[in-house]
């Protein structure tokens, strides 16, 4: 099985409602089902980057902020349902409009050529800063710089609509 970070754009209310149904259904089933377009899926690539910052010596506000971003603020109990993720690792976390308005600001000053400058070259090396694979196939910065750039859009248009942003892993 395969891990991946994923993330869904959601109202407060609509968290209200899967608060409710955990409560009123005899299985706590939540209800979960975020439209596909507010979801997104950012493989391994997250982790990389927060794991190869770290390690590079990036500056720890960023290495923080990326960590904060992939991983969320507080645990949603009432998610914690197979339903909604496979039970690895921690329930959902989300972090509330306002926070999540804070860390697409953030998002938006990081500038991944400065903290990817010292990346190895090659994609065994590059990789394994990463902790990814030995046997990763593809272009590592490429990949890292794509998932990002996508997590970057998904928090700015989360931020436009007022939204939170729930994290799991999957």
């Amino acid at each position: 099985m395969t891990l991946t970070q994923r993330f869904a754009r959601v109202t407060l209310e609509y968290l209200e409602r899967c608060r409710s149904s955990a409560l009123d259904s005899p299985g706590a089933t939540p209800g979960w089902d975020p439209p596909e377009a507010d979801l997104l899926d950012t493989d391994w690539a997250l982790w990389g980057l927060v794991r190869y910052g770290r390690s590079a010596g990036a500056d720890a506000g960023l290495v923080d902020l990326l960590d904060r971003a992939a991983s969320g603020d507080t645990t949603v109990g009432y998610l914690d349902h197979d339903d909604v993720y496979e039970g690895f690792g921690d329930p959902p976390r989300m972090l509330l409009p306002q926070a999540v308005a804070e860390v697409s600001r953030a998002l938006d000053t990081i500038g991944l050529d400065a903290l990817l400058a010292e990346l190895p070259a090659g994609t065994e090396e590059a990789a394994t800063a990463c902790g990814f694979d030995p046997g990763f196939d593809g272009d590592v910065r490429a990949y890292l710089v794509w998932h990002f750039e996508a997590l970057r859009e998904f928090y700015r248009v989360a931020a436009g609509r007022g939204e939170c942003v729930v994290a799991w892993t999957d």
